[in-house]
Formats: C-alpha cells, structure tokens, sequence
C-alpha cells in the first residue's frame, strides 16, 4: 500500500515540476515514477524494513519559514555584492549541532547550505562546518536561531 501512496505523491511531484501535460511528456513521467516504485519495492524485499509514507505536518511549518530566511538572506547577499568587496568577510567555523538528534543534524546542515551566504561544508557527530560570505552570518548560526526553530518545531526528544 505504501508504494502506491509513493507512487501517486512522486507523479505529483513530477507533475508540478514538468508542467506538462503533453500526452507524450506524461507517459515519460508515467514511465520514469513506475521505475522508482520497482525499484523501492525491490529495496523493501532486500532490506526487509519498508519505509512508511507519512507526512508531518511539521515540516511544512519549517519550510515555510527557511522560504523566509532564504528571501531574506539573498536580499542580504545582493546588497553585499553590489556594495562591494569591502563589506565581504569570508568565514570558517564549527558551530555544535551535538544537542540535535542526528536526523536534524542533517536537516539543520541542509538549510544552512540552501541559505545564500552561507555553505555547510562538514558535518561530524558534535559540529557543522560552515563557510560564510560574512561573518555575522556565523555568529547569527552560533546564536542559534536556526537550530531553535529545528528543536521548536520538532521538539529537543527524537
């Protein structure tokens, strides 16, 4: 049952990625979601732990407000560039992620990463190595705003 659930949610994706509707470019998206729904069905019988589909509802108040943080710092980024170099500082530092439960560590990496500015470069058990354009980006990432969020949403015990 959870691979017809993945199936319809992928082809939706698929969907609203393409935008087509042609019926050639359909039956590729036809063909391309019932590929991946053989070969996650085939993962299932090798590894013998299905993955369940389930969507919480969670995330989508996280993405909603890294979409925020993601406008704000490419506003941030251009009035950088086109101020000039001076106002660059280019940064390197760990900052500790040993308090997030090892699937947030990725996560909270991630949305460092898609935050203009600012590039997750390591990630090991107590801390994420981070570049920056400048560097109050790292010392907004060390005062934690962004792993609040990740522990508000989803809670300091999973």
């Amino acid at each position: 049952m959870h691979i017809l659930k993945w199936t319809i949610v992928l082809f939706a994706f698929w969907l609203l990625l393409s935008g087509f509707f042609q019926p050639l470019l359909l039956s590729f998206g036809v063909v391309s979601v019932s590929l991946v729904a053989f070969v996650v069905k085939r993962m299932d019988k090798v590894d013998s732990e299905p993955r369940l589909f389930s969507i919480n509802p969670k995330i989508f108040r996280y993405a909603i407000w890294l979409i925020g943080q993601i406008a704000q710092s490419s506003f941030h980024v251009t009035k950088l560039i086109w101020g000039g170099s001076r106002d660059v500082s280019p940064s390197l530092a760990k900052i500790p992620v040993e308090s997030l439960p090892q699937n947030k560590q990725v996560l909270y990496a991630n949305s460092i990463t898609l935050t203009p500015g600012t590039l997750s470069v390591d990630l090991d058990d107590q801390d994420v190595t981070v570049h920056a354009l400048q560097a109050s980006s790292i010392d907004a990432l060390k005062k934690g705003d962004m792993e609040g969020k990740l522990k508000s949403i989803w809670g300091d015990k999973e």
